[in-house]
């Protein structure tokens, strides 16, 4: 019976269900072909698709925990204030010698207790997200200026900048130029993940689920194992895998997992998408909104010490506008702005459109007034895609 079913769905069909889901895809696919025209294949060579990782890590750990605010239909203006003040309290506990793991993880409970404070007031208080974090915006950039005295803070060594700019490599994995450990982790996970989805659609056909033709699941892997190892042959011609892109890896496989196979994530969905009858179901969607709140504070508190890392001190000025850059990579990825819609992967594809767009331009010397009309165009039209989908697919 099942069978049947999977043979009865065509292409096109196929083509419309999955259309809003990869079109960011298709969307980021296209840019960089572009810009590879443009640039003389200068933005897909090693070096330059290693930067375009190391420059957008903090806005992508950003991007991570803001498509959870917006799911639930809040906004999070406060998350540029809060990198800058947590970076900053990051380097100077970092300079006290306590060493780069404690420092992460204070430097995180700080940005979670920050978290924690304003949280209280959306979720409890019934304060809207957009004043409470305008306050947080003004109030945390105030208290940037007072704990580096408007001054930037020097880190007591080069260690912490490995954070955001070292790479991993060991000498044995070396061989002709070559450094392998990219190569072997991405064969490893494809093939670990190439298993789990086989596996959950074996089940699903068990239970009499209806799924995709066996040919549209071997496209599908066959292209994304290109794109990893393509991604990864490019690490491993320049100087290994970048260590932001193991700590970005391991911050997006987290919340992907939470958000597609834990209540949690099921609760979060359930009020973005209709607050009053998650609520009527027996959510307690207050709970659900300050612990998204509290992982957003966390979130910023890694993407502050990211930062400071890149910067290798801390800036009073860091975070300045890092908000609206995370926001519009949720929603070129896919989120939507009245809530209950978008993905983990789609805001980190929509942070990757941004840098792609960013460095392309770059490369060809096109001014930062440029960049903005550019990167503002593409924001526009990814909301009205946003909208012309929903109403197609009966949304709204």
């Amino acid at each position: 019976m099942s069978d049947n079913k999977e043979m009865q769905i065509s292409f096109k069909q196929i083509v419309k269900a999955n259309l809003r889901n990869y079109s960011m895809f298709i969307m980021l696919a296209v840019i960089v072909i572009g810009f590879a025209l443009l640039t003389n294949s200068v933005n897909i060579n090693a070096r330059n698709i290693t930067n375009i990782f190391i420059q957008n890590s903090y806005i992508l750990v950003l991007a991570v925990g803001m498509v959870l605010v917006i799911i639930l239909g809040n906004i999070d203006l406060s998350v540029g204030s809060v990198a800058a003040i947590t970076g900053a309290l990051g380097a100077m506990i970092y300079n006290t010698g306590i060493g780069i793991v404690f420092t992460i993880l204070l430097t995180m409970i700080i940005g979670a207790g920050i978290g924690c404070f304003q949280g209280v007031f959306i979720a409890y208080v019934k304060i809207p997200a957009f004043i409470v974090t305008l306050a947080g915006m003004l109030l945390f950039r105030g208290l940037t200026y007072i704990v580096t005295n408007v001054t930037p803070i020097s880190l007591r060594d080069d260690h912490f900048r490995d954070i955001a700019s070292g790479s991993i490599s060991p000498s044995f994995l070396q061989v002709g130029g070559l450094h392998l450990l990219p190569l072997l982790l991405g064969l490893l996970l494809l093939v670990v993940y190439i298993v789990y989805a086989y596996r959950d659609r074996v089940k699903k056909k068990n239970n009499q689920f209806q799924i995709l033709p066996i040919g549209y699941f071997i496209f599908k892997m066959a292209i994304l194992s290109s794109v990893v190892l393509l991604l990864c042959l490019k690490f491993a011609q320049y100087r290994g895998l970048p260590t932001v892109f193991v700590v970005l890896a391991i911050t997006v496989g987290i919340f992907v997992f939470v958000t597609n196979n834990t209540i949690f994530g099921r609760y979060v969905y359930a009020v973005g998408g209709n607050a009053r009858s998650a609520k009527l179901s027996g959510i307690n969607s207050e709970q659900v909104i300050f612990f998204v709140h509290v992982i957003m504070g966390a979130l910023a508190g890694l993407s502050g010490i990211v930062f400071t890392a890149y910067m290798n001190s801390a800036l009073p000025q860091a975070g300045n506008l890092f908000e609206l850059d995370a926001i519009a990579a949720c929603f070129i990825g896919g989120a939507s702005a009245s809530g209950g819609i978008g993905t983990i992967i789609g805001a980190i594809t929509g942070g990757l459109v941004m840098g792609v767009i960013n460095n392309g331009m770059s490369l060809m010397n096109i001014g930062a007034d440029w960049q903005y009309v550019v990167k503002a165009s593409v924001l526009l039209l990814a909301v009205c895609y946003d909208i012309y989908t929903r109403k197609k697919s009966g949304i709204v």
